[in-house]
């Protein structure tokens, strides 16, 4: 271990700022990595896996440890509560951390932290849990909703909606999918460098590459220690993008000479990759809410040395008649409950709620109604999300045709083969975890009527 660092102390921190709600789990994670780039490989692996698992798999460690706690989890000292649940996961799903070790680090973090007169107790628990461990024993399946939620730590209205919308086998298979590990998906820089040529450079590196499935020369890569640490990611010859994303930008058809605005851009990924298709001649105006989202789709503008994105600070609810029928290629990748990419942002599915979903798809609807505006008729609008949640995708589609002036596009001339059906005939493609190789993910394509 990195002389004066204590790993399980850093993982405790982050975890105590996420179940605070303080911070995003991916974005606290990446802030502590960012701010100890010293650490060894193997301490940086060790640190993302247990602050990845525990946030994955709190349920069932809550489900655990109240077997056999005195105190049950939801009443126990914020402190206490967090390093129970890191030192579980460690003991159910790190077998090369030996038991004993896992016990006495919790065991002297939590008297480091202020709590000396709950070493008893947090030896203790930990130390039955470790012996019965074998004998736990998982709701029976016979009551689904309560299996899969604790299988798949999963909070029971969620389990509850999708079984009504894809039925048990299918809901098992996203939760299921929610813990495989894809590579890192990323998309090349065409205007400095050919897929070929940087896949043989990061492999010269001795980090993995592989095409990712459904983009012509998209690639995916594991076995790398720090993304900012690559010469090749700080020269921008490639953005972090996952399929999904990349799969909205190739529907929306954009042309060379194109007039793109992108209302909720941030970080302005599908952004630049709409300039890119734009070229020269064309463009896209990138709009977001806030300096700090603005600056993002700068910096990675900036980075990747693309010249044809002006990026402004715009909310995409108010109305700017300015940009009234001014658009060939609007896209709407709105705000959404984001449960299409909870492998990557764990702490989702604890933050949200159907209150909140419905709060969510009333704000597309207010998004959509003001934005709608802007395209040329004849243009084309494309509505995204990164949720598996149909208020907020078919049910917005629905409402959407029946209220504007627009018809539904079929993406078949956009798509590979193997991701034409039905419903992309209908103009929408809903990507759903473990069924297709990517994020979860939701696209539609509408025309504007000429003469509307």
């Amino acid at each position: 271990m990195t002389k004066g660092t204590d790993i399980r102390e850093l993982a405790l921190g982050i975890l105590l700022e996420v179940s605070a709600g303080e911070e995003y789990s991916h974005i606290a994670l990446r802030n502590v990595l960012d701010k100890y780039q010293y650490l060894e490989k193997q301490e940086r692996a060790f640190l993302t896996r247990l602050v990845e698992g525990t946030l994955e798999r709190r349920i069932e460690l809550d489900y655990i440890i109240d077997q056999f706690s005195s105190v049950k989890v939801r009443k126990q000292k914020p402190v206490i509560r967090e390093l129970l649940r890191m030192s579980v996961y460690q003991l159910k799903y790190m077998d090369s951390v030996p038991d004993s070790a896992v016990c006495n680090e919790a065991v002297k973090l939590a008297q480091k932290k202020g709590f000396r007169q709950l070493k008893g107790f947090v030896n203790g628990v930990l130390r039955n849990i470790a012996r019965n461990l074998s004998t736990v024993k998982l709701p029976p399946e016979k009551e689904p909703v309560r299996y899969l939620s604790v299988r798949y730590s999963m909070p029971e209205w969620m389990v509850k909606e999708w079984l009504t919308s894809y039925g048990r086998e299918q809901t098992e298979t996203m939760l299921a999918a929610f813990y495989e590990k894809e590579p890192l998906t990323i998309r090349v820089n065409r205007n400095r460098i050919s897929p070929a040529d940087l896949k043989v450079r990061l492999e010269a590196r001795g980090i993995h590459m592989r095409p990712a499935p459904y983009i012509d020369g998209a690639l995916q890569m594991d076995g790398f220690d720090y993304l900012g640490g690559l010469d090749e990611f700080r020269e921008g010859l490639f953005q972090v993008q996952d399929v999904s994303s990349m799969l909205a930008v190739e529907i929306a058809g954009v042309k060379a000479g194109d007039h793109c605005i992108d209302v909720c851009a941030a970080p302005g990924g599908k952004s630049l990759y709409l300039a890119e298709k734009a070229g020269e001649t064309g463009g896209v105006d990138a709009r977001d809410l806030t300096d700090y989202k603005a600056e993002m789709i700068r910096d990675n503008a900036e980075r990747l040395g693309v010249t044809n994105v002006t990026v402004s600070v715009k909310d995409a609810c108010v109305y700017d008649e300015a940009s009234k029928e001014k658009a060939d290629v609007l896209l709407a990748d709105l705000p959404c409950s984001g449960l299409g990419v909870l492998s990557k942002k764990t702490d989702i599915k604890y933050r949200m709620s159907k209150e909140q979903q419905q709060e969510l798809q009333e704000l597309q609807r207010k998004i959509l109604s003001t934005a709608e505006a802007y395209v040329k008729p004849g243009g084309t609008l494309v509505y995204s999300t990164c949720t598996i949640n149909r208020g907020e995708n078919e049910e917005n589609v629905r409402w959407f045709l029946s209220h504007f002036p627009y018809e539904a596009v079929s993406l078949d001339d956009c798509l590979p083969e193997k991701l034409r059906s039905e419903t992309t005939k209908q103009g929408y493609l809903q990507l759903l975890p473990g069924v297709h190789q990517c994020d979860g993910f939701f696209i539609a394509k509408f025309r504007r009527k000429i003469g509307k």
